[in-house]
């Protein structure tokens, strides 16, 4: 319990309320790549002591990110929040929405969901409404769209494939690619509107992948299972067993072993399985994708400072393939809200609700501002 008075942190007023404002809080900072740097890069073999710090700074912390933006997408700066949309243009907007490819069994249906995806986006860019005229000139003008996928895992899990990019999902990808290329063009001459600039990015659907009961973007299944930890009457902490809803249809469905289902945790001692995966599918993307990777603890035995050169040299490798890049390493956030629990563990708890030990207070209770006190 916090007792009045009680000086603190502000990792740890963090800790006992997540909601607490804090400087760049609903911020994703990340750190410019552009030519100069990667031709460097090419030249020396060296990604730069700016580099190594953003290194450093990002598997011990989980920020600043890494933003890739090279040649002809050098002045693509500008990005959104989840940074999947990326653009050279102030103001620009981008119409997003997500195909589940895990609900998705041939070809033939892939393509058809694809048409009517692309056209429904595109509709989109010509009915909704904006918030001022500038934002209504440049849309006209680009027409961005943002095509995306989710369920990508589920789909790898479903033809019992690891995480990575098989051949068959390099030819599913390839499919996106053009389908959505041919679509947006044809579509938007029918029209007579101008032709999208772009047409594909991929969000991290961390809720529409909830309700859809599905992975979400490329991502892993997080867990198999795990507790799902929340705040009750602004100041108790909560938590609920859950089981991976895509994760349990597979086992209930394919017979599939829980502890033989990869998941971002188990990939996060693996991190170059991340990378290469997410640099795989971006060459089929136009925009960018978000995506985080998860990190072992930053001190543990495999994320400290003496494994910051061998991760800086390995994310230098896959860099001009990517166009963004984020790590999460476990623990780095207070009030983290996900732990890692055993499937057996979480069946016997299913449905049920728990209190922590400890109480926690909403931080206007001792300070008289911020939190839930609205001033």
């Amino acid at each position: 319990m916090i007792v009045p008075g009680t000086k603190l942190t502000l990792a740890e007023v963090k800790e006992h309320d997540v909601n607490w404002p804090a400087p760049l809080d609903m911020t994703n900072i990340s750190v410019n790549y552009d030519t100069a740097w990667f031709l460097q890069l090419c030249q020396t073999g060296d990604p730069g002591e700016v580099f190594k710090q953003n290194v450093l700074q990002a598997v011990s912390t989980a920020e600043p990110g890494f933003s890739f933006n090279l040649f002809d997408q050098e002045t693509h700066t500008l990005r959104n929040a989840c940074t999947e949309v990326v653009s050279g243009d102030d103001s620009d907007v981008c119409n997003l929405g997500s195909v589940n490819l895990g609900q998705i069994e041939t070809i033939e249906e892939f393509k058809t969901v694809l048409e009517l995806a692309t056209k429904f986006l595109l509709c989109g860019t010509l009915r909704a409404d904006l918030p001022y005229p500038k934002i209504e000139q440049v849309r006209e003008r680009n027409r961005r769209l943002g095509v995306g996928l989710m369920g990508i895992h589920e789909w790898l899990l479903k033809r019992g494939c690891q995480y990575e990019v098989t051949p068959e999902l390099h030819d599913w990808l390839r499919f996106y690619q053009g389908i959505t290329n041919k679509t947006a063009n044809d579509f938007a001459d029918k029209l007579s509107v101008s032709r999208p600039v772009a047409r594909r990015a991929i969000a991290p659907t961390g809720t529409i992948g909830i309700l859809a009961g599905t992975s979400t973007g490329i991502e892993p299944i997080f867990a198999v299972a795990y507790k799902r930890r929340y705040l009750r009457e602004g100041h108790k902490w909560h938590y609920q067993y859950v089981v991976d809803s895509a994760a349990q249809e597979l086992i209930t469905l394919y017979g599939l072993d829980p502890d033989n289902v990869e998941s971002a945790l188990d990939l996060a001692d693996h991190y170059e399985r991340r990378m290469e995966f997410q640099a795989d599918v971006q060459q089929y993307v136009d925009q960018a994708i978000s995506s985080t990777i998860n990190l072992p603890k930053w001190g543990s035995r495999r994320n400290n400072p003496d494994t910051v050169d061998e991760f800086a040299a390995t994310l230098a490798k896959y860099a001009p393939r990517l166009r963004g890049f984020t790590c999460y390493p476990h623990g780095a956030r207070g009030g983290q809200p996900l732990t890692t629990v055993s499937y057996q563990e979480a069946v016997e708890n299913l449905g049920k609700e728990f209190e922590e030990a400890v109480e926690t207070h909403d931080v206007c209770s001792f300070t008289g501002h911020g939190g839930i006190c609205g001033v």
